[in-house]
């Protein structure tokens, strides 16, 4: 999500989501991350991210929702 911020941008996470699905063991392999943005509006994001191996096995799973703060734009409280 902060590479499609423009530059002076912040944020700051409001939810926190993981579930994990399956061990990691020395024998479980290379795994993937790969994380998304579902949603980047102006004052709130939503990303995904999953973490699999390379057979597209699904180990972890993760959601946040985010506050945005942009430059110049007036702050809360």
């Amino acid at each position: 999500m902060h590479s499609l911020l423009p530059a002076g941008s912040h944020y700051t996470s409001l939810d926190l989501s993981v579930k994990f699905l399956r061990a990691i063991t020395s024998s479980t392999g290379r795994l993937r991350c790969e994380g998304t943005v579902t949603h980047l509006g102006s004052r709130t994001a939503l990303a995904q991210a999953t973490l699999s191996d390379d057979g597209g096995k699904l180990y972890a799973h993760a959601t946040s929702s985010c506050l945005i703060f942009r430059p110049g734009a007036a702050q809360p409280g």
